[in-house]
């Protein structure tokens, strides 16, 4: 679907010249966000947490677009807490449901599953550390070949979990996981357990009300939604003791201090309203020139697996394996064409790792190390669809005869 009169993706430099393929890292930002943010930008924004005119002024501003997050996100009215970020949301849910049964004397006992982000994977390897204040014990839920949590094994698991924490949808493969089945389960085996999931990826697409029904806890995220970097939201469907991250000024009710940024609150509650309102045919265009580009791809390279091609995965994320061919050399060809992509796995200090969602999918040594990821939005047209398939074409044909 292209929009009349809005400028297709341009890269983070602004370089309308090449293909940006890469929206699951983060969307283009859109013009609309931008234009309801600009008041709140420039001149004097009063600080929502003062007593003045001007203070009471910039309160209303971020108490609506708390209510408009909690509308879209099927909420509990005002239970909304501003963060900065997807990765803070998902910090806060494990850490402060973990804090809050320690100071009960309750050693906590979380459940995650296996592709989870970062962002909650690595919080629950910390408290798994015994030398930390806040001690767990952390059971970690496997997935099958195609990415998807094992429900019956799941159910083994959680016995006396305090927290459950799996994602609406995998930001690297795009599989949206059971959240509703898995919720039901978790309640059936342990009344008393939190629900978290991290639903910064499906928020673009879906209706979290329906993707994400049972969960208590909500992070999402304004960026990939095409709103600004820097700011997201730990969404509440029910009161949830938890103990904050960040403490000092007692603002979210206690649940995040600090001056709350009304600008990109703002952003974050324009940006999924817009998605929201387009969300029917923008998922319909999306997933048609996802399926495109899969075919292009797959009758154009040899040796090439689509990922997960069998689940049900995100409208805007086309993610293969390639035999025979590294990642990181792919994606610099691909950037040297024009063509903005991601490899799907961290790199740090220019080595590339295996990625740990392909791994828990049982994937080998090779293919951890020799994946693509294609991700687009609403805007992208079949013209970008056809250049970007013919540049990955190029590339594996380049590399394959360097290496040969």
């Amino acid at each position: 679907m292209t929009h009349t009169g809005t400028k297709r993706p341009t890269s983070s430099d602004g370089d309308p010249s090449l293909l940006y393929f890469d929206h699951a890292a983060t969307a283009p930002r859109r013009p609309e966000v931008l234009e309801a943010m600009a008041p709140y930008l420039s001149g004097t924004v009063g600080n929502p947490t003062g007593s003045h005119r001007s203070a009471r002024a910039a309160r209303r501003v971020l108490d609506d677009a708390r209510e408009e997050v909690a509308e879209l996100t099927g909420s509990a009215p005002g239970g909304v807490v501003f963060t900065g970020g997807g990765t803070e949301s998902c910090n806060l849910a494990v850490f402060g449901v973990a804090a809050d049964r320690a100071r009960r004397g309750h050693r906590a006992r979380l459940v995650v599953s296996s592709i989870e982000h970062h962002a909650v994977l690595d919080a629950a390897a910390r408290l798994e550390r015994p030398l930390l204040a806040t001690p767990a014990d952390v059971a970690r839920i496997p997935v099958s070949t195609d990415g998807t949590v094992d429900l019956e094994i799941a159910a083994s698991l959680l016995a006396g979990a305090d927290l459950v924490s799996v994602m609406t949808a995998n930001n690297e493969v795009g599989t949206i996981q059971p959240i509703p089945e898995l919720a039901r389960l978790a309640r059936e085996i342990a009344p008393d357990v939190v629900i978290h999931t991290d639903a910064v990826a499906a928020a673009p697409w879906f209706d979290l009300g329906v993707e994400a029904a049972g969960a208590d806890l909500v992070s999402i995220c304004a960026h990939k939604l095409g709103g600004p970097i820097g700011v997201g939201a730990l969404c509440f469907r029910r009161e949830i003791a938890l103990v904050p991250l960040i403490v000092g000024g007692g603002q979210e009710r206690g649940r995040r201090a600090g001056t709350p940024d009304v600008a990109a609150a703002v952003g974050l509650a324009v940006a999924l309203r817009l998605s929201s309102n387009e969300r029917v045919r923008a998922v319909a265009c999306t997933t048609a020139r996802r399926d495109r580009l899969t075919d292009l791809l797959v009758a154009g390279v040899e040796h090439l697996h689509v990922t997960a091609r069998g689940a049900r995965r995100l409208p805007g994320t086309c993610h293969v394996t390639i035999d025979g061919v590294s990642s990181e050399e792919l994606v610099f060809l691909c950037d040297e064409a024009g063509l903005c992509v991601s490899a799907a796995s961290s790199c740090s200090s220019g080595a590339a790792t295996r990625s740990h969602v392909l791994e828990a999918m049982g994937g080998t040594d090779a293919t951890t190390r020799a994946s693509l990821r294609l991700s687009m939005g609403a805007e992208t047209t079949d013209s970008e669809i056809e250049q970007a398939a013919t540049i990955v074409h190029a590339a594996v044909s380049r590399l394959r005869a360097a290496h040969a």
